[in-house]
């Protein structure tokens, strides 16, 4: 028997909605499992951290207070004698395309780290050269812009000498050539004036055995070497230099690079 259209509307109602909730209460055909994207994004990904959560620091400038190897040494660390075994080879009138580089892959191949004193009008034809041998690990001096007798320049040219040389704390005159006046001009420019214990006298090219006698006889803990890399043919310093590490290392020496 038909129902009365008013009475029948209620009815396909209430069947309906008794079908939807029946569905419902049933268990999900598709399995889930731990290794579904949607799982491993909320339990590693960005969304499961909480937005009161501490965010990760992102790289960016040292804080004040913290170490930096820009900064300052202090007065202590020019004790050198007190690391032990440890000499300073340092580097002068460089840099230059040829040497400076056969003098980097040695130092490279035995782990050992230098100073180089160099010409500021060398390092402005060469600044790659420059930042190639900071990023090695060595450390740069200022050695004038290009190498005269100081304590022979009026008081302005002398200044213009060592104020437009390379930016470094250390400093170093040309042929130990020095005075107070000198010396007080460099700290003027925030610089220490830096000599050396073992000249090796290559410059004059006496031979590679000669250059290599010389690093050896003067070694001691703390002392400071002068070689060059610049300022002519290197050759003999250079082979001079692998022997003279190869055998210095047996004897239980390291290499650093001063506090510049």
């Amino acid at each position: 028997m038909t129902k009365p259209p008013g009475k029948l509307l209620p009815l396909v109602a209430a069947l309906l909605c008794g079908a939807v909730l029946a569905q419902a209460a049933q268990p999900s055909d598709v399995p889930v499992s731990s290794s579904s994207p949607a799982v491993r994004t909320m339990a590693a990904g960005p969304l499961s951290r909480s937005p009161f959560a501490a965010k990760p620091a992102a790289p960016g400038p040292k804080r004040q207070g913290q170490p930096s190897t820009h900064t300052r040494q202090s007065v202590d660390d020019w004790n050198l004698a007190k690391h032990g075994k440890v000499l300073y080879l340092t580097f002068d009138d460089g840099p230059h395309a040829g040497w400076t580089p056969k003098v980097l892959e040695i130092l490279r191949k035995h782990h050992a780290k230098a100073t180089f004193f160099v010409l500021g009008a060398e390092a402005a034809k060469r600044p790659d050269l420059v930042e190639q041998t900071r990023a090695a690990g060595h450390h740069i001096g200022n050695h004038t812009w290009d190498h005269p007798m100081l304590t022979r320049l009026p008081a302005a040219k002398m200044r213009q000498e060592i104020f437009s040389g390379v930016a470094s704390k250390c400093f170093r005159p040309p042929f130990r050539d020095t005075n107070a006046k000198v010396e007080a001009t460099a700290k003027a420019n925030h610089q220490r004036q830096v000599l050396w214990d073992v000249d090796t006298n290559d410059w004059k090219k006496p031979g590679a055995a000669a250059i290599e006698h010389a690093i050896l006889i003067g070694a001691r803990p703390g002392a400071i070497v002068l070689m060059h890399d610049g300022g002519g043919n290197r050759a003999q310093t250079v082979a001079a230099l692998e022997r003279a590490l190869t055998k210095l290392q047996r004897q239980g020496y390291t290499f650093h690079a001063l506090p510049c």
